[in-house]
């Protein structure tokens, strides 16, 4: 079962997100801020990421970072989420070269980025 770590300070976008993503076979973790999602990435390992890009400790572009230099598959296995439609929010996000989704936000969409980003084979062997 691939797991997910999904990291939202709006607790109930990752409630959400977590049970769509449970009932479609992934293993959710949650975090509320970047100072739980680094804990949790040092404690745990992901086979995905989808995170906030505005959370309230941290931009989701730098934790990316972290994430990366602790699983460094993650720099390439990770989802944006983000209600900010500035060409700077934008632009984090095209330098770090992960997929985003603007909120609200289709969770089909999130699944199907999911699912290209994480084969069931891959994941079930890791």
């Amino acid at each position: 079962m691939p797991r997910v770590l999904i990291v939202d300070d709006e607790a109930a976008i990752a409630r959400a997100l977590a049970l769509a993503l449970t009932r479609d076979g992934w293993a959710c973790v949650q975090a509320t801020s970047a100072e739980q999602a680094q804990a949790r990435l040092r404690e745990e390992m992901f086979d995905a990421m989808v995170l906030d890009l505005r959370l309230s400790d941290m931009r989701g572009d730098v934790l990316l970072h972290v994430a990366a230099s602790l699983q460094p598959h993650l720099a390439e296995r990770s989802l944006f989420m983000t209600g900010d439609i500035s060409a700077k929010a934008e632009a984090l996000i095209e330098a770090t070269h992960c997929p985003f989704v603007r909120k609200p936000f289709d969770l089909a969409d999130v699944l199907a980025v999911l699912r290209d980003m994480v084969p069931r084979r891959e994941a079930d062997t890791a």
